[in-house]
């Protein structure tokens, strides 16, 4: 087993570019996938989940080569959220494990629930929903207590360098029978060339000295140790904010679960999830003006609310008439037939499946 994980990771450190070239264009095949044939949509999604389980695993290699060839040096900094998470990881490895369950929960749980649906009640698919849910809780409840701080999405770093740019495991060994000179770096490769002059240097500029460096200039996010940059939660506000955010799945689909068997669609579950979602953003602090990553995750928690546009009864009654009346108008359009051919293959599944536009 060892020698089959050796020769896997071999392999795919000596053609990584090939590899997330054919990642990438798996994904785009699985976006037309639905409605072409019976189940389409559950192959779709274990096509995508087993690609992003894979890509994970590609990630956590990638970066340990990265990690100990002491002479790779990207071209582009680490992102803040790669740095935060990173140390995290690196830091305690319960934070790593419970990161990982997390992502991996989130990639299969369409999965799950379409063969759930396929084969088990109603009843019985709702109550792994909810399972699911709970232990997505749970585990977000961990990483929260182990940092003290509001958590990130994702919660592990993810990939932000070229593979192509990884050097080759045998790039550095340092052989003495070789006598021709070493290989010029890349960057310094054609420096005849006449280099262009900076705009600034142009008599002709509109920049001003200010707008040229500030770009190039450190923020205070750039010096501070990874580990802090967040700031820790300062009190029972904070707290309560950020468990009132990591409770609103686990509420909206026992209530969902609840209301199942009601005769009238209820509007319980949205109007609850909708109010813990503004209770969560009222109580939250604000950001100070060097906290850059937390500035950036709650303004992704702020346009996740739009997924709301796609969830009970505002999907019923206002959203899906609209894009179904889209699709119909556009339905004998040459090119515009197209794209509402392929929004009506996946109108249904927004309709059957919870995990689609789950919070």
């Amino acid at each position: 087993m060892e020698t089959v994980k050796a020769n896997y990771e071999s392999f795919l450190v000596h053609n990584v570019s090939t590899i997330s070239t054919l990642e990438s264009s798996l994904r785009s095949v699985t976006w037309f996938l639905p409605g072409r044939f019976k189940d389409a949509e559950l192959a779709s999604e274990a096509l995508t989940a087993l690609l992003n389980v894979t890509s994970m695993y590609h990630d956590t290699l990638l970066a340990r080569i990265v990690k100990a060839n002491p002479s790779y040096r990207p071209l582009i900094p680490s992102s803040l959220h790669s740095r935060f998470t990173r140390a995290w990881s690196d830091k305690n490895d319960v934070y790593k494990w419970a990161g990982r369950a997390l992502e991996i929960i989130r990639f299969t749980e369409l999965v799950l629930e379409m063969a759930l649906r396929r084969k088990v009640s109603q009843k019985t698919k709702w109550r792994s929903i909810i399972l699911l849910e709970f232990i997505k809780a749970t585990l977000r409840v961990l990483l929260l207590r182990i940092t003290q701080r509001p958590v990130i999405s994702p919660p592990i770093p993810e990939r932000d360098f070229d593979p192509s740019q990884l050097p080759s495991p045998d790039h550095d060994a340092f052989d003495p029978s070789r006598d021709e000179e070493p290989e010029t770096p890349e960057h310094l490769q054609n420096n005849r060339v006449p280099v262009q002059l900076s705009p600034i240097l142009s008599p002709h500029s509109t920049i001003s000295a200010e707008d040229f460096l500030l770009p190039k200039a450190l923020t205070s996010a750039d010096v501070k140790p990874s580990l802090s940059l967040v700031r820790k939660l300062a009190g029972p506000r904070d707290w309560l904010a950020e468990t009132v955010h990591i409770l609103r799945p686990l509420i909206y689909a026992s209530l969902l679960y609840a209301d199942r068997n009601s005769k009238e669609r209820s509007k319980r579950a949205l109007t609850v999830v909708i109010l813990m979602e503004f209770l969560s953003r009222f109580l939250r602090r604000t950001p100070t003006t060097s906290g850059t990553l937390e500035r950036a995750e709650y303004a992704r928690r702020d346009k996740d609310m739009l997924w709301y546009m796609l969830r009970g009864s505002i999907w019923e009654e206002f959203t899906r008439p609209r894009i179904h009346a889209f699709a119909e108008s556009t339905s004998r359009a040459p090119l515009l037939g197209l794209v509402g051919s392929l929004v009506k293959d996946w109108l249904p599944l927004i309709d059957d499946y919870y995990y689609y536009t789950a919070p």
